[in-house]
């Protein structure tokens, strides 16, 4: 694949990772083998609110070829067949949700140096169609995407955003929500090896007068070891420590406080991934 803008479900990602990734409410247990034939097989089970449930999801890994299946406790089969550089430049994924016959969709990516393409249709009754596209470069991207309802004919969204990339900072502004919201946020990493740094990130809807701004940060203690945190001004304050306990196994621990509401019970995670 060409190093070109990126897709326009990049635009922002950096910034929604720091605030986001691996902030969990409920324990997680999941388990990986890995076999030289490209086969893949993880196992998970999350206990949350006091409800137990679980998935197996296997990956096979075939030259430009990649199935995925994922089978849930409530007998739910999800399957993934993603396809590259059949033609140059090009992604095709295949989805299907077994029993629910409707869930399936076809997604085609196309990938070039100073644009990106991306159409998905649901291969429902009558299908929706997914639209993006994105251009410029890997240091500043242009993007929009809409979808679209074939059977009233009206676009059920439309979202447009600009990213600014530097080595050590990334921009991005997003309208979203078919105009009724505005997402700006900014990373910032102070070292080149990027242990450390910060994100802000401001959110306005237009239709509530209702503004959030967050604020939130990493810092790599050390090659195993990371700690994250984040508070936003409704004092929502949220952090984790994931530590590597044996190589490619992470555990990781997380909570969140209402600051606002000491009384109320703070919630906290737990997560533990092994893999050879």
């Amino acid at each position: 694949m060409s190093k070109g803008p990126g897709l326009f479900s990049d635009i922002g990602k950096k910034g929604k990772d720091l605030l986001t990734k691996d902030y969990i409410s409920d324990q997680k247990f999941s388990v990986s083998t890995y076999s030289n034939t490209g086969l893949a097989l993880t196992s998970t089970a999350v206990k949350k609110g006091g409800l137990s449930t679980g998935d197996v999801a296997t990956q096979y890994k075939y030259k430009n070829y990649v199935i995925d299946v994922k089978v849930d406790t409530e007998s739910n089969i999800s399957t993934n067949f993603t396809v590259t550089e059949i033609f140059p430049s090009t992604k095709i994924i295949t989805s299907f949700k077994f029993p629910d016959y409707n869930s399936g969709k076809l997604e085609v990516q196309y990938l070039h140096h100073h644009a990106t393409f991306t159409t998905a249709i649901a291969l429902n009754q009558p299908p929706a169609v997914d639209l993006s596209a994105t251009v410029g470069t890997p240091a500043i991207a242009f993007g929009a995407e809409a979808g679209y309802e074939t059977t009233s004919g009206k676009f059920t969204k439309y979202t447009a955003g600009i990213s600014v990339t530097k080595p050590d900072s990334c921009a991005s502004i997003i309208l979203g929500d078919k105009g009724d919201t505005i997402r700006a946020s900014y990373v910032h990493h102070f070292d080149q090896l990027k242990k450390s740094a910060a994100v802000g990130e401001i959110t306005r809807r237009f239709s509530t007068n209702e503004n959030t701004f967050t604020v939130g940060g990493s810092y790599a203690v050390d090659n195993q070891t990371l700690v994250k945190a984040k508070l936003n001004n409704h004092g929502k304050l949220g952090a984790l420590l994931q530590h590597e306990v044996i190589p490619k196994s992470v555990l990781t621990i997380s909570s969140e406080f209402d600051t606002k509401d000491l009384d109320k019970t703070p919630r906290f995670g737990l997560a533990l991934a092994l893999k050879p």
